[in-house]
């Protein structure tokens, strides 16, 4: 045994915590297991991406949390559009500038005092009073809407995705130009993404 936990330590893939003798996983195994975890993530969700594509003629995201902000894993479009929104793949936004953020903050075990919320233009929530107003609302209806405020243009709507033992994975969202996503078009797509999420699972 003792063998094993030097070859380990000694490929760094576990550690002593602090200065004291309780053995932890390493970050690079931590990061090995996390990459693990996202890519499964992506495989599952694939599909319901692409239906999600079809349904709404958007680009479609899954997203998930990472270090209070969203981390967006994977894409679909397949729309032969001249304007597309950018490949947002691996980047990460502020929670409170987009749908996607605002599903992670209702669902997540998030602090709403503890975020930064920086003002990037005028449409954005900077009062964490109004901010957790529109929390409460979001978790009531099931689907959070983004107007234009982390990008000029572009609008969000996004809901909640959990897995087959209901724990709380990320975000399932589209992402479009405004001119196609009025008001009336985003909450009828919000509630046509929040069923077809839930007979997903």
């Amino acid at each position: 045994m003792s063998r094993l936990i030097t070859t380990l330590m000694s490929e760094d893939f576990i550690e002593y915590k602090d200065t004291s003798k309780e053995i932890v996983l390493s970050d690079l195994l931590k990061k090995i297991v996390e990459k693990d975890d996202r890519d499964k993530i992506v495989q599952k969700t694939h599909s319901l991406l692409d239906e999600i594509f079809y349904l709404t003629q958007e680009c479609s995201y899954i997203g998930i949390l990472d270090n209070n902000s969203v981390l967006y894993l994977n894409k679909v479009d397949k729309s032969k559009r001249v304007l597309k929104t950018r490949n947002s793949i691996g980047l990460h936004a502020p929670l409170h500038t987009n749908g996607f953020g605002k599903i992670l903050i209702a669902f997540s075990d998030i602090d709403i005092n503890s975020l930064t919320l920086q003002k990037f233009n005028n449409n954005i929530i900077t009062s964490v009073t109004k901010l957790q107003k529109e929390i409460e609302l979001i978790k009531e209806r099931g689907y959070a809407i983004g107007n234009e405020e982390h990008e000029f243009g572009l609008k969000s709507v996004a809901v909640p995705y959990f897995n087959k033992k209901n724990q709380f994975v990320g975000t399932i969202s589209i992402s479009g130009l405004s001119v196609r996503l009025d008001e009336m078009t985003l909450h009828e797509y919000g509630q046509d993404i929040f069923k077809l999420v839930n007979r997903f699972n």
